[in-house]
């Protein structure tokens, strides 16, 4: 949510901005509000973290605010999942389709296809050649598309050879 969303302290019966009770972090700390907050009426929890650049990452959550923060890291890998699905790998939405049984026979296609990307990059983050880190803090690329262009282009040159078999990584044993 953002920064300066009012939030509403029922026991001191004042409105403050949902940074508030995060002003005193350090850029990177993390940190959540052990009380109630009103947001539009409803009840709820607030943790957030000091962002590097000055802004904050506020997280609502309606139980255990002390796990908002792993919750909202699973989620997160949850959302690059759906974003490889579609725009920045297999443009899933393009197909167009709406049988439901070719539909759902894709989507398993694809999520096997995703596994495998990311379990390419990273072997070869952690094995061949680690990922750039940009000046910002995060990978210059992902671990997805670092597999994806690495099996792309062991498909497309077919003639090239690596020293790292592909298909390994495909087998459940």
């Amino acid at each position: 949510m953002r920064n300066n969303f009012k939030a509403y302290l029922p026991r001191k019966g004042k409105e403050i901005k949902a940074s508030w009770p995060f002003n005193d972090l350090k850029a990177g700390q993390y940190g959540h509000y052990d009380k109630t907050v009103s947001i539009n009426g409803q009840y709820c929890y607030l943790s957030g973290c000091k962002l590097q650049k000055g802004g904050f990452l506020i997280i609502v959550s309606f139980n255990r605010p002390e796990e908002a923060q792993a919750d909202y890291a699973e989620r997160w890998q949850i959302e690059m999942c759906f974003k490889a699905m579609k725009s920045s790998g297999f443009d899933i939405e393009r197909t167009r389709l709406s049988d439901l049984e070719r539909i759902e026979k894709l989507v398993l296609l694809v999520m096997i296809a995703f596994v495998w990307c990311y379990k390419v990059g990273i072997y070869l983050h952690q094995n061949v050649n680690p990922i750039k880190i940009k000046k910002h803090g995060r990978r210059a690329r992902t671990l997805f598309k670092y597999g994806l262009d690495h099996i792309a282009n062991c498909l497309l040159n077919a003639l090239r050879t690596t020293n790292i078999d592909i298909t390994q990584f495909l087998s459940c044993t």
